[in-house]
């Protein structure tokens, strides 16, 4: 009966062991999860899927140290803010992702849309973007448009408007991402260099190019090794 009890206490000891030795393990290799919301700049159209930026973000990351499962993105050439939204409607992402980015509205702009809808949709935008966030704004940020009036098919299009309307569409979108605490990171300067810099500029002559990418991450770095420093 004795040697049944100690052969009893040292199972129940080795199987409690294991299972917190287990339960440690996955704790510490979970991995942080990451969703891009957004249109071309964000799908990264005419570049390899390794020069998006979400990806070269995760990846820069995870060389510091940070832990991130590669990124989901929900984003396609071409979309407007009602499209995006309409997506998210159908496709709804997971509500506890650990980061989260919104980059919209050069659609708009270039099809003309009534700003008032920009204003409307963009702030909704925002609003799933936190909710998939753990409804926690501390983990979202905004990234401006880039200026594609600088590039060869944009100085076509009139590149002087083209600035003057982006710009009028990322104040709206700081202003908004100020009133809910969520950071806006302006890319827009790195995307000027394109207009004496075609290394900046990706073979169709419109989007940005890997090298343009990886200057926006290193302006975003910092803002996200804040959101998951604090997690």
């Amino acid at each position: 009966m004795i040697n049944s009890a100690m052969h009893y206490k040292k199972t129940s000891f080795f199987v409690l062991f294991l299972f917190l030795y287990v339960t440690t393990s996955c704790v510490q290799n979970e991995k942080k999860t990451y969703l891009a919301l957004g249109d071309s700049y964000t799908i990264g159209e005419s570049v390899s899927e390794a020069d998006r930026w979400p990806i070269q973000l995760v990846k820069k990351l995870n060389e510091k140290g940070f832990s991130l499962s590669n990124p989901d993105i929900i984003a396609k050439t071409g979309w407007t803010t009602d499209e995006l939204q309409d997506t998210l409607m159908t496709q709804t992402p997971m509500s506890n992702y650990d980061m989260v980015s919104l980059l919209i509205g050069v659609n708009n702009q270039y099809r003309g849309y009534p700003i008032e809808q920009y204003i409307k949709e963009f702030e909704e935008l925002l609003i799933s973007a936190i909710s998939f966030a753990n409804n926690d704004a501390n983990n979202v940020f905004v990234v401006s448009i880039p200026n594609y009036g600088v590039t060869p098919f944009g100085i076509q299009k009139g590149e002087n408007r083209i600035r003057q309307e982006l710009l009028r569409y990322d104040i709206i979108a700081d202003s908004i991402s100020a009133l809910y605490s969520v950071p806006f990171i302006n890319i827009t300067p790195s995307s000027e260099k394109a207009k004496t810099d075609d290394s900046y500029i990706a073979s169709d002559e419109l989007h940005p190019s890997g090298k343009q990418y990886c200057e926006w991450v290193n302006s975003i770095l910092p803002i996200v090794e804040d959101i998951l420093g604090d997690m």
